[in-house]
């Protein structure tokens, strides 16, 4: 408990330092949170376009895929507000600048997540928030205790399960060195995928994404029984509720490949 802490207050600190570095020029902030908010949006027009031609996609209606689009949106921006910088990790491994972390008085893994903390980030959460919102106010659910108490949970594990991704990727990257886009594939690739029903997808990718890399449990499993919706691959109903372990299992999971990760590292050798 002793480490988590001494991590917590090394990424507050390091990311309180990046946010006054931001502050310090405003309108740059500005433009660039309007920036990743519109770019981010250009998801949710391009699946607006596809109902100006269908009325149903994958059986699923518009408000029905906006859901699934804000809780996959919204899950992602936390976990990429967190620990979206954990993508530069391969850059510092390849020249060698990894070593001025593992010198300073602070867990390694909290000064990666922290550098250069892109508060900017902010645009692509809250776009999410946004169609999440809209979705919630247009469904005509049935809502229940259970499913009232799903939304925010839902949104928690995907976090997590996300953030897991995320420690993974980067704990690759000292095997691969730079490799940030095959990180990229499993994260952005990843809520772009859960974005859309499982329905529009192969049965095969959608056991993969279920039994494998259990990105089905940020939000297609939680949000299809919120939805009301059958299951793919006809799972048990208690699946829904499966979230939270399942995000605890990746975090520790992928805990466990950093701390291999971390110590095989060897430095550049200059």
């Amino acid at each position: 408990m002793a480490q988590v802490r001494s991590g917590l207050r090394a990424y507050r600190l390091i990311s309180a330092m990046w946010i006054r570095s931001l502050m310090a020029y405003r309108l740059s902030f500005v433009m660039s949170a309007l920036g990743n908010f519109a770019v981010t949006a250009f998801d949710f027009a391009a699946i607006l376009l596809m109902f100006s031609q269908v009325d149903r996609l994958g059986g699923y209606a518009l408000a029905e895929v906006a859901f699934l689009y804000g809780a996959s949106c919204t899950a992602f921006g936390l976990a990429d507000l967190a620990l979206g910088s954990m993508d530069r990790l391969g850059r510092r491994v390849r020249d060698g600048t990894l070593d001025t972390l593992l010198v300073r008085p602070a867990p390694v893994l909290a000064q990666v997540a922290a550098d250069r903390f892109g508060l900017h980030r902010l645009g692509r959460l809250t776009q999410g928030a946004l169609v999440l919102t809209y979705a919630l106010v247009v469904l005509d659910i049935d809502w229940t205790p259970l499913k009232v108490l799903m939304v925010p949970l839902m949104l928690v594990s995907g976090a997590g399960i996300f953030a897991a991704v995320f420690m993974a990727g980067a704990a690759f990257q000292f095997v691969a060195q730079d490799a940030a886009e095959v990180q990229n594939a499993f994260t952005y690739g990843g809520t772009t995928l859960l974005q859309y029903p499982p329905t529009v997808f192969a049965k095969d990718l959608v056991r993969g994404v279920t039994f494998v890399l259990p990105l089905a449990f940020v939000n297609w499993l939680p949000a299809l029984y919120v939805l009301g919706r059958p299951y793919p691959l006809d799972l048990p109903v208690w699946t829904a509720f499966a979230p939270p372990p399942v995000a605890v299992a990746c975090l520790a999971l992928a805990g466990l490949a950093w701390r291999a990760g971390l110590r095989s590292y060897r430095s550049t050798g200059s």
